[in-house]
């Protein structure tokens, strides 16, 4: 094993390590004597009183100090100066200003700023703020109100949309690179150089990936006139994202991506080396690192860049890999014999790598989870980098001058490495780095037009907008200058000792303690974990299941055997079952018993053990899903995921729940669904057992094998058979039976609307009068996008939404309103991510959409979308697999969701168009159909939020977020009307519902609201 190839095992070995190991090592191994730590917080609490000393402490942090993320004003200035300057039509507009502005107190901020440009600013929010307030609405003061706020509409839209763009100038240097390049010229008197960063969101489609590619090098080659010297270093420089050159960038995409997007990489690098400057990849998402290191390998080892000292890449202090990555990088720059830059950060999305952490189950966070132990990592990895100057050139992006003085204090040369900053920001630190010492200082320039800066500046905010963060503390003169430039090690020190990770923030698996562990996840974008799905998987590639009932009487008496196909591919036989007969539920309801004469806890216990099988079990239940449903690997992970969550979550519940109201059990029958042959089929029947209850449980005549291997591991588990049994077989027989015998509780159901009235019908006539019917049934399930939302985020939710699973969820977008005006980018840039999509087997890694469950499916939506061809309504339809049940994921046109008759239920969306004065008629629509499942709404205006999301009558509501995968226990999910009764699965009123005869549950209580602020 080669020496790169080792270590790069070393950074997939410190993603998820313990936090603390990690540091140790780290510091250890760059080890700062207690006199130098003193030498630099004397000389970084000199810096900071110095620039408190100064006239202008700079603009962001005067506007942080005052609107920092702990203000409503600063939250309600980044919501507008996020959103603003995308809005085209003016009614959105004036309703967005006047969201924003008239309900703050900005009055408590005036004159309190020490720069001029903010107190002005607090000026006119103020005065803005009173015209729109709508306080006093009666006598002649409301009807003056009313006037002055019509006439003035439009001057104050103008006004404020020229305070966006004059707010975003501050931060980013230019609408284009020419523009960028003048205006840098004063900086450049006074020292600074320049490395220039194209402005935009991540390609969602290949044509976002030509025009940022086309940006780079248009970019580039204006710059190459700048390029005066021959030392690279006093040459401006540009950054480059990987994520904008390459609309999927990601690890299930590889082969593609090493091919394609190596080769634009590699040809902006030629371009870069040819103008005499230098090209820094930046550091992205923690998912992304493993994957970016491939890349950048590839094109260091292009022969035409040898020679060449400007290749650069930027690396985040937070992570846990950061030394790691480090060390590779010295090592390939030696093994090719070049020298190479590293930008070292501190790292820009720490929020959200905790909480996709969180979310996804890892046994880890990919970063440090404490500030303290970020400024350490960067320190640490700042002595390694100086002592690496003989292939490696340091830039140290910080405007900490805590960090810039550790730096100072540590470097030997002052010429061998450089500062940078970002530009609107850490101006002044600078500044008296360049006026007191012999070194090199960068700025980072954002260029690109008002609609993107915006987005970014947002980013900037958060950033730098916590109270802790030092933009933020720099100008608090209420924070003694020493407590500003305090040694992290100190703090770790005085903490260590606190388990602080551990109790400041919970670790994934201990998200939901202490009632429940929660599920694990594999991570499809660590090749560690994708070695270890395909390891576990591949025994039953080919096997071949036989399953039939599993009653606690004689089971002899079933019918023939049924075999079970692929759907996505019909030669791949999964196996065969032997169905029930009315004969055998017979069988197994003269067997059957309930739970209730074991304790609640023994049962919660075996309902945990049976969580902890269907884990380490994983690798036949993931094969199962994938041959049997057809489901692709981001399903079969949360399907399993929200299976163990509902075993676990109903074991902690029943605890709670049954020893204060003791329950003499009854028999469920819980008949599943086969979109959802292991989740579904688990929740229903571990809130009946959880209960005490017996139970019977009918699985989809698709997926029986799935559920008996479920059924086994419960039995394993400690689940008695007679208590649990499995009656797979038709509808007709197994279905009817059960639903018609008194010997029956209560029926939990999943399935048709159509089905469950039936259901309802047969239970009023032969069950006892108080047996409960919970069901979740199918959805019309819309999404409306008005013109404050940003495309690019809707989009991914559209598609994730609407095509995920093959559109093959009860919650699945089947109607999307777009607002007429801004209806053209989003349709344009939702084609373009569609053409991205890979349609194919689903047990490839690669494959986004799988096939649809069977023949008669694929025939009836096929039928729904010929008729829509034959009417010149499809927009957009993609190319699919000869073999199997696939379906094109389509987009269809419709006036709105008064057209739809009935729930399609595939990967076809259907698509309307709206005027903001149609929002009311919108909902009046929704509420007609009398669906209510689930529903989605992208705005940035929260009056808009509270007023539709009030009126309508549905479930599970979310705001700006996709609007599948709801989680056990954060988002308890089920519909209202025709969508479903009962309480909510996965909320706490569940588990009481199997709890001996209850009055039926008004439908009211299965509302929901989820709300993602992105």
């Amino acid at each position: 094993m080669n020496e790169l190839h080792q270590l790069r095992l070393n950074i997939r070995d410190a993603h998820l390590a313990n936090e603390q190991v990690i540091l140790d090592s780290l510091t250890s191994a760059n080890p700062i004597s207690q006199p130098d730590r003193e030498l630099i917080v004397s000389r970084a609490t000199k810096l900071v009183e110095d620039i408190r000393a100064s006239d202008d402490p700079g603009v962001m942090e005067a506007f942080l100090a005052q609107y920092g993320l702990s203000t409503d004003e600063g939250v309600a200035l980044m919501c507008l100066a996020e959103a603003l300057l995308r809005v085209p039509d003016a009614e959105t507009m004036d309703a967005l200003i006047e969201d924003k502005i008239a309900p703050s107190s900005w009055g408590e901020h005036l004159g309190q700023s020490s720069s001029s440009l903010v107190n002005a600013s607090t000026w006119a929010l103020m005065l803005t703020g009173k015209i729109l307030n709508d306080e006093e609405t009666e006598g002649f003061a409301g009807v003056l109100r009313e006037a002055v706020k019509r006439l003035g509409e439009p001057v104050i839209r103008t006004a404020v949309k020229q305070a966006m763009k004059e707010l975003g100038s501050e931060f980013v240097l230019g609408r284009n690179i020419e523009e960028a390049i003048e205006r840098g010229k004063k900086a450049k008197k006074l020292g600074f150089t320049y490395s220039y960063d194209m402005l935009g969101e991540a390609a969602l489609t290949s044509a976002d990936a030509q025009k940022f590619f086309e940006a780079y090098q248009v970019a580039i080659n204006e710059l190459a006139v700048n390029c005066t010297s021959d030392d690279i270093r006093e040459n401006p420089g540009i950054s480059i994202k990987l994520s904008a050159l390459h609309p999927r960038y990601e690890v299930s995409q590889r082969e593609r991506v090493m091919v394609e997007l190596v080769e634009s990489t590699t040809a902006l690098a030629r371009l870069a080396k040819q103008a005499g400057m230098g090209l820094n990849i930046d550091a992205e998402e923690a998912d992304r690192l493993d994957l970016s290191l491939d890349i950048i390998e590839a094109v260091l080892r292009d022969p035409e860049l040898a020679g060449w000292d400007g290749f650069g890449i930027v690396v985040q202090a937070y992570s846990k890999r950061c030394s790691g990555v480090i060390d590779w990088l010295h090592a390939l720059a030696g093994e090719l014999d070049r020298k190479i830059m590293v930008r070292l950060v501190k790292g820009a999305y720490w929020d959200s790598e905790i909480k996709l952490a969180q979310q996804e189950g890892t046994v880890d966070f990919p970063v440090f989870t404490k500030k303290a132990s970020t400024d350490a990592s960067y320190i640490s990895c700042a002595a390694k980098l100086l002592g690496m100057t003989d292939r490696i050139y340091p830039q140290f992006a910080t405007h900490n001058a805590h960090t810039v003085a550790a730096v100072l204090e540590l470097a030997t040369d002052k010429q061998a490495f450089e500062f940078q900053r970002l530009h609107g920001m850490g101006e002044q630190l600078h500044l008296k780095v360049l006026e007191q010492e012999l070194t090199r200082c960068r700025i980072y320039a954002p260029v690109g037009a008002h609609r993107d800066l915006l987005a970014y500046l947002v980013r900037r905010l958060l950033e730098n907008g916590a109270n802790s963060s030092f933009v933020n503390q720099i100008v608090d003169t209420d924070i003694p200058a020493s407590e500003v430039a305090s040694d992290p090690f100190d703090e770790l020190t005085e903490t260590s000792n606190a388990d602080a990770p551990s109790t400041i923030i919970q670790k994934p698996a201990d998200l939901y303690a202490p009632s429940r562990t929660n599920s694990k996840g594999w991570d499809l974008h660590s090749t560690r974990d994708l070695a270890e799905i395909e390891a576990a998987r591949t025994p039953f590639k080919t096997h071949q299941w036989h399953v039939g009932p599993l009653v606690a009487g004689d089971n002899s008496d079933t019918s023939d055997n049924k075999v079970i196909a692929n759907p996505a591919d019909p030669n791949d036989i999964v196996g065969s079952v032997s169905e029930a007969t009315v004969e055998t539920v017979e069988l197994a309801l003269n067997a059957a018993q309930n739970w209730s004469d074991t304790p609640a806890k023994a049962r919660a216990d075996i309902l945990r053990k049976a969580a902890d099988l269907y884990e380490s079990n994983f690798g036949e239940l993931f094969a199962a899903l994938s041959r049997e449903a057809g489901k692709g690997q981001i399903d079969v992970i949360s399907e399993l995921r929200e299976a163990v969550d509902f075993l676990r979550y109903y074991a902690a519940e029943s605890e709670e729940i049954i020893e204060t109201n003791p329950h003499s059990g009854g028999l469920f029958a819980c008949i599943s669904p086969w979109n959802f042959p292991l989740a579904i089929f688990t929740g229903q029947l571990s809130a009946a057992l959880a209960a005490g209850n017996g139970v019977l449980a009918k699985p989809a005549e698709q997926t029986p094998i799935t559920a008996n291997i479920a059924i086994r591991l419960l039995h394993e588990a400690g689940v008695p058979k007679a208590v649990l049994q499995l009656l797979p077989g038709a509808g007709a027989a197994v279905g009817s039976k059960l639903t018609a015998d008194p010997r029956i509780s209560g029926v939990c159901f999943t399935g048709s609307t159509a089905t469950a009235k039936i259901i309802n019908k047969s239970i009023a006539q032969h069950l006892d009068p108080r047996a409960p019917l919970i069901a979740e049934t199918g959805g019309l399930n819309a999404m409306i996008v008005d013109s404050t939302a940003l495309p690019e985020q809707a989009v991914r939710d559209i598609v994730n939404s609407a095509f995920q699973s093959a559109g093959q969820r009860c919650s699945a977008l089947r109607m999307l309103y777009l607002q007429e005006d801004t209806a053209d980018i989003v349709l344009k840039m939702l084609y373009g991510a569609m053409d991205e999509l890979v349609i194919a087997q689903p047990w490839n890694f690669d494959t986004d959409i799988g096939p649809v469950i069977d023949q008669p499916a694929k025939q009836s939506i096929e039928n729904h979308i010929q008729t829509a061809k034959d009417e010149g309504r499809v927009l957009k339809s993609l190319p699919i697999p000869e073999v199997g049940n696939f379906i094109a994921p389509t987009v269809i046109k419709v006036s709105g969701i008064g057209e739809l008759e009935e729930e399609v239920f595939g990967p076809v969306l259907h698509i309307a168009t709206f005027e903001a004065e149609d929002l009311d008629a919108i909902v009046d629509a929704i509420n007609a159909k009398s669906y209510g499942l689930t529903f989605g709404l992208h705005t940035r205006i929260d009056d808009r939020v509270e007023s539709i999301t009030t009126r309508l009558k549905v479930g599970n509501m979310y705001i700006n977020r996709n609007q599948i995968g709801a989680v056990v226990g954060s988002q308890p999910f089920g519909g209202e009307g025709l969508s479903g009764t009962g309480p909510k699965a996965g909320g706490p009123a569940y588990v009481k519902r199997f709890i001996g005869p209850m009055s039926p549950q008004p439908s009211v209580s299965n509302r929901r609201f989820t709300r993602t602020e992105k």
